[in-house]
């Protein structure tokens, strides 16, 4: 209840603070650019609000928890994008002047058409980052309030959707950066707290209890786990330390495999009977089916004793450094069930390794669980990196906010000050996943390391003082969501009223009637982005958005470069580039979300599986090569006046080059 009082109370401020700040809300100007009028400091506490997503506030600590050392990547990744930000792309384009993104591509190149392709990217980028935007409320509700994840989806998305359509750019500004201070205060002061009472993890092993270097759990723990329409979230790989799994009402397994994938000559040693298979034994309630590994069958009470299985190649045990090769089973639920995790003697005194943990090796060096899944880690954590840094300088919601600022100067300022904000920020997020390794370690078996930062203060003795410290990381997580949802809906509802409706549909509509636009985009885009949240509960909300960041680097992030600094960059090549890398990242992309949750079931290599899934590494460099040749091949196109235009985009505001639009 007492989280649930701090969520509301975070609400009703950011509620209360936005009405407060529409009141100056009355031009068109002020809709879309706050009235070019937002001081440096404010901007800057305004653009870390925006930018600390609920995959900074909750979706790193949980990767970090789940895969360790590679997920460190992201804070980084986030962090460093600035600098590109500052270095090359901040004040030029603030002296350019435009409403949108869509504006300066407009702009830059004479080119009304070039408008429609760059709208289509502000919409594909902000989509794909409201989905995780939505994960994070259902996880948050679900965890404090037992609510339905769809229920969360719908009650946070509605009140969010309700503040833009009131108060537009100028209403949210204020809102922003009041959010920022809500997150660092929730983000750190609860693991100051959490580090006094449990203590720091044991420096050699990164937890203070292991079996086989996994963090343990205590024998008799229940988990929840999901059905098959959650895949992956439905898989329970069991540790090699051994493990015996109850069934208190049963379970339908829809496949049970090894957790090693075998090589065509390897082989696993064990029987082959419905009593007892690969090392697995049955007691209590029985099992149907166990001999198939597939549609297996357990009765209430089903007893399974899983235990490490040798590898055989050639009829003997495989050997690496000295040591036979072991694997486990793993288990992919039909439905939703109970399981209850017990040491493998029966005592209730041993401790049990958790399932789906990575082991103390992995968990602490690089090339971990996370880049390493697909066998090719170099290149996937090089595409991370590419994605992270170059996607920062690539979203729209993001970059729409540096027109806020009086000039070009200030948006340089403002950049440095979000890169020292979103620092102090990023400094708490892994000692999240480090605690929770350690100490929570059942987020493991039923795949919600996401909601750690929710959770983890519930683990205290005192149960008052962890309601308290849940309520302050709860109300942080929504301020999290709220505000980078916030800043996605005035992006994406700007292109629908300033760019679609105001520049293609009906270049003569008034300013009363783009902001009546603008507020219908908003309720539209808002339920849009609720329903596309329902189908992304299974993947983690990190994740998700550097798939967003991948698609910005490959489109937005080659166009804002060259398009700032080469003078001989056409509105073809720039929009080939666009299209052909930025398309070509989303398809891949969205080919690895299917394949991950099995509605495309094509055989592909693992070489291609890590290019689908992080496509920075190709897609960056494919737009930027393409937008180079088709520039040179219709240097004819290079709008007469482009002198003028880079010397807008450049030169001091003193030398009056620098306009706004109106």
């Amino acid at each position: 209840m007492i989280p649930f009082l701090f969520v509301v109370l975070v609400t009703v401020a950011t509620v209360v603070i936005g009405i407060v700040a529409t009141r100056g809300a009355k031009t068109t100007a002020d809709f879309f650019v706050a009235g070019r009028s937002v001081s440096v400091g404010m901007n800057a506490a305004a653009i870390s609000g925006e930018y600390l997503s609920a995959a900074s506030f909750m979706g790193i600590a949980g990767l970090i928890m789940k895969s360790g050392y590679d997920a460190l990547w992201y804070p980084v990744g986030y962090a460093a994008g600035y600098l590109f930000l500052l270095l090359f792309i901040a004040g030029p384009l603030r002296r350019f002047g435009a409403y949108t993104i869509p504006d300066f591509a407009q702009g830059r190149f004479d080119s009304p058409s070039f408008r429609k392709i760059a709208v289509i990217f502000v919409l594909f980028i902000g989509f794909f980052y409201t989905m995780p935007q939505m994960k994070g409320a259902g996880v948050t509700m679900a965890a404090i309030l037992n609510w339905p994840y769809a229920i969360g989806i719908m009650v946070v998305g509605t009140v969010i959707t309700f503040n833009v359509a009131v108060g537009g750019m100028k209403g949210i500004t204020l809102v922003q950066a009041f959010q920022y201070w809500a997150k660092l205060f929730a983000i750190s002061v609860p693991v100051f707290v959490l580090a006094a009472v449990f203590g720091s993890p044991a420096p050699d092993s990164g937890v203070k209890n292991s079996v086989a270097g996994l963090p343990t759990v205590a024998s008799g723990t229940t988990v929840k786990v999901k059905g098959s329409a959650a895949f992956p979230a439905n898989v329970l790989a069991t540790p090699v330390g051994g493990i015996a799994l109850v069934f208190p009402k049963g379970a339908e397994i829809e496949k049970i495999a090894p957790v090693r994938k075998l090589a065509p000559n390897e082989k696993l040693d064990g029987l082959a009977r419905p009593s007892e298979i690969y090392g697995m034994t049955v007691a209590g309630g029985g099992a149907e089916g166990l001999d198939k590994l597939k549609d297996v069958k357990f009765l209430p009470g089903t007893r399974l004793t899983s235990v490490p299985i040798p590898v055989l190649v050639d009829g003997q045990p495989l050997m690496k450094d000295g040591k036979p090769v072991t694997t486990t089973m793993k288990f992919e639920f039909a439905t939703p069930t109970e399981v209850r995790m017990e040491a493998v003697d029966g005592s209730p005194d041993s401790p049990v390794a958790a399932p789906n943990a990575p082991n103390d090796k992995a968990w602490e060096h690089p090339f971990g669980p996370l880049t390493s899944k697909h066998g090719y880690p170099l290149l996937y954590t090089y595409s991370l990196i590419i994605a992270l840094v170059c996607g920062t300088a690539g979203l729209p919601h993001i970059l729409v906010r540096f027109y806020t600022n009086p000039d070009g100067r200030a948006a340089k300022r403002t950049t440095l000050w979000v890169m020292v904000m979103l620092g102090a920020f990023y400094v708490f997020t892994p000692l999240w996943g480090t605690l929770g390794r350690a100490h929570m370690p059942e987020l493991y078996a039923n795949n919600t390391t996401d909601a750690v930062v929710i959770k983890l203060p519930m683990m205290l003795e005192n149960k008052l003082l962890g309601e308290i410290l849940s309520g302050v990381t709860s109300a942080g997580a929504f301020a999290a969501f709220m505000s980078t949802f916030s800043g996605l809906l005035v992006s994406m509802s700007g292109a629908f009223a300033h760019d679609i409706y105001g520049k293609m549909l009906r270049p003569n509509a008034t300013g009363d009637e783009r902001m009546k636009a603008f507020k219908w985009a908003a309720v539209g885009v808002g339920v849009v982005s609720m329903v596309l949240g329902l189908f992304v509960e299974t993947f983690d909300i990190a994740t998700m958005v550097g798939w967003a960041f991948a698609i910005g680097a490959a489109s937005y992030f080659p166009l804002l470069l060259l398009g700032s600094w080469w003078r001989g960059l056409t509105s073809t090549g720039a929009a080939s580039g666009m299209l052909v890398g930025g398309v070509a990242s989303l398809l891949a992309i969205v080919t690895s979300m299917l394949l991950d949750k099995k509605i495309l079931t094509m055989d592909v290599s693992p070489l291609v599986r890590s290019l689908l899934e992080q496509p920075a590494i190709w897609g960056v460099p494919l737009s930027l090569i393409i937008m180079f040749v088709v520039s040179k091949l219709t240097a004819s196109q290079i709008p007469a006046d482009v002198d003028a235009k880079m010397l807008r985009l450049h030169a001091p505001e003193e030398l009056g080059m620098s306009k706004n639009y109106e």
